[in-house]
């Protein structure tokens, strides 16, 4: 039986591929589209091929659907994930799932309450360089991860940016809004918790036409092992960042050496004590991804996916809390 899925918002691109992957599998049925602003609307009919009946987001989840597939302005998601799970379908969301903690603790009750699944849009998990650095520190061969780093920067880009991200109260936050991806990231890998937050700083330096959007973000942290984290992800970067190799670096510092990998390099580089050359490793392309996940939980009952959304959700809002209340 195919899963009855609603689209509920295309104000981000990033939805875009969602709605190409759930078109092109044979899991789904896409029920209807929602999309109020009339320039996001068009721009999904003529891209997307989207079909928008004008029915209502509350007449639809009402009716026969099992999920709901949201792409709204991040301030306004929240509403909309717990809207969803309080009528009892599953959710499928670009990031962040939310902009303020208390949402998310209310989403969290719900999805519990009523063994419902959330997806969430984190595909860096699933690429090849993950899932091998995953694998090799798993191994032991590098002994405990003892510090790691990373930098998730990207452009500010105002030639492409939503306009919606610099309204009040619709973005969030930098570090909710980027830092999530390296923080699932690490969890995954090293298979370590981010137990508590030493320093968290935005700023504004390169959104010049709004200077009260903080664009900068960095943070420090402490993992559970008592090693450390330190994570830059401001939009500090050009916009050939999507070509850099600082884009999505992570740093395993371990025990008996050095693992790192970025996005745009298709190969995990090893620097194990005692050896005089790096050892790289070539990764086979992943095959799961956050959908085939989704099918699988909705369809056992397990809710390990969702799970770990909602705890990097939570880390990734707590360092925003704490940035907010410094400047």
């Amino acid at each position: 039986m195919k899963i009855k899925i609603l689209f509920y918002g295309f104000r981000h691109s990033h939805i875009n591929s969602l709605y190409k992957k759930v078109s092109a599998c044979d899991s789904f049925e896409i029920v209807d589209c929602i999309e109020n602003y009339s320039p996001a609307r068009e721009a999904a009919e003529k891209n997307l091929g989207a079909k928008f009946s004008g029915r209502s987001y509350d007449e639809w989840l009402s009716g026969d659907i099992d999920a709901v597939a949201i792409g709204n302005a991040y301030g306004d998601r929240g509403s909309a994930v717990i809207k969803a799970l309080s009528a009892g379908k599953h959710v499928i969301a670009d990031k962040p799932i939310c902009t303020d903690i208390s949402e998310l603790n209310t989403i969290r009750e719900l999805a519990t309450k009523r063994s419902l699944t959330i997806a969430c849009m984190l595909d860096l998990r699933y690429i090849a360089q993950s899932i091998r650095a995953q694998e090799i520190i798993k191994s032991g061969e590098l002994g405990e991860v003892r510090n790691i780093a990373f930098n998730g920067q990207h452009c500010i880009d105002y030639a492409h940016r939503p306009s919606w991200y610099f309204e009040e109260g619709m973005h969030g936050g930098t570090i909710n809004d980027l830092a999530i991806h390296g923080i699932d990231l690490v969890r995954m890998i090293s298979g370590l918790e981010i137990s508590s937050i030493d320093a968290a700083r935005v700023w504004n330096s390169y959104a010049y036409k709004h200077k009260d959007f903080k664009d900068s973000a960095i943070f420090m942290a402490r993992l559970s092992n008592g090693g450390g984290l330190l994570a830059d992800v401001s939009y500090s970067a050009p916009t050939q960042v999507f070509s850099m190799p600082t884009y999505w670096e992570f740093r395993f510092w371990c025990e008996k050496g050095l693992l790192t990998f970025s996005y745009t390099d298709k190969s995990v580089t090893v620097y194990k004590e005692g050896t005089s050359e790096p050892i790289k490793y070539i990764c086979d392309e992943y095959k799961s991804d956050y959908l085939t996940e989704f099918i699988s939980e909705t369809g056992s009952g397990r809710c390990a996916m969702t799970e770990n959304i909602l705890s990097s959700t939570e880390c990734a809002l707590r360092i925003q809390h704490i940035a907010d209340s410094e400047v």
